[in-house]
């Protein structure tokens, strides 16, 4: 009996991809790791970030006053 998991395992490849960008894990790191380039990364996966604007805005405040 095949296993469900062989029928698409790019599904397997875009969940993994999917999780470490939303686990907030570099882009750059992300994309090495998947041996694509940020580009392709970012143009397939992006749309897997909507939604992170506050956590942005957040990290970004917390920088801005560290120079402040």
């Amino acid at each position: 009996m095949a296993s469900p998991l062989a029928v698409r395992p790019y599904d397997l490849r875009h969940s993994a991809l999917s999780t470490w960008l939303n686990a907030g894990v570099d882009p750059t790191e992300v994309a090495e790791r998947a041996g694509n380039s940020v580009e392709v990364l970012m143009t397939r996966y992006a749309k897997c970030l909507y939604g992170h604007q506050a956590l942005a805005n957040r990290r970004i405040d917390a920088l801005l006053d560290e120079y402040g």
